[in-house]
């Protein structure tokens, strides 16, 4: 989808949107899942193959999670803004991670 707005030049050397063009709202790509106790896990493909994206979990026990999740699946991985990342496709050893311990969780994407 082609952005219809275009750019006004001025002889004084200035760049602006004309005033009648509307403004559309600008949402963060990168928006985080809601914080209501369920935990999310998703894949995401980046340049360095797929990372495996676990959100929700509390700033206390997310270190720990990370800790056995890293055991578990046999990979690396880091943690970054409170999010899990676990180098590869991990998710259904995460989903059966949490569901042996009883949490709520979400599949996140396709």
């Amino acid at each position: 989808m082609q952005d219809d707005r275009r750019l006004v030049y001025s002889t004084d050397g200035s760049v602006r949107l004309p005033e009648s063009a509307p403004r559309k709202p600008v949402r963060p790509k990168t928006a985080l899942p809601p914080n209501d106790g369920v935990v999310r896990v998703g894949c995401e493909r980046r340049q360095s193959g797929r990372m495996t994206l676990i959100y929700g979990l509390a700033a206390a026990e997310v270190e720990a999670i990370a800790r056995d999740l890293k055991r578990r699946c046999g990979s690396g991985g880091a943690v970054k803004d409170g999010v899990l990342e676990l180098q590869g496709d991990q998710r259904d050893a995460v989903l059966s991670f949490f569901s042996e311990r009883g949490r709520r969780t979400k599949r996140m994407g396709g």
